[in-house]
């Protein structure tokens, strides 16, 4: 009797043990799914490539001006706003809405591109 009691106790915390592991997988699995993107607009030869580009929501943009010359990325909505970058630095933003988001560079007014987020 003793024995098949420890043996079902044993059996249930066995059981419960492996349903839990089968939850974990399944969250990892979403975290992993759900990460964001980072994707790259090249500033370079006065102007911004890919002029428009499109991403889902969450996604980081990173600017890296690739020219000789100073240059801004400035949203025409007033979201986001970077200093003036040198050769090789870069500016970040993270999209959390979603939205059409025009920007140019305030030096150079005919430079525009847009982020699109979906």
């Amino acid at each position: 009797m003793r024995r098949s009691v420890s043996t079902a106790v044993l059996l249930v915390a066995l059981g419960l043990g492996i349903a839990g592991l089968g939850v974990g997988t399944g969250n990892f699995t979403a975290s992993a799914q759900q990460k964001p993107q980072t994707l790259e607009v090249k500033i370079d030869n006065f102007s911004f490539g890919p002029t428009e580009l499109t991403v889902p929501v969450g996604t980081t943009v990173t600017w890296t001006n690739r020219d000789d010359i100073p240059h801004t990325v400035v949203s025409t909505e007033g979201v986001f706003k970077s200093k003036g970058l040198d050769t090789d630095e870069k500016f970040y933003f993270t999209f959390s809405k979603a939205g059409s988001y025009p920007y140019f560079c305030s030096i150079h007014p005919k430079m525009t591109g847009k982020v699109v987020v979906q």
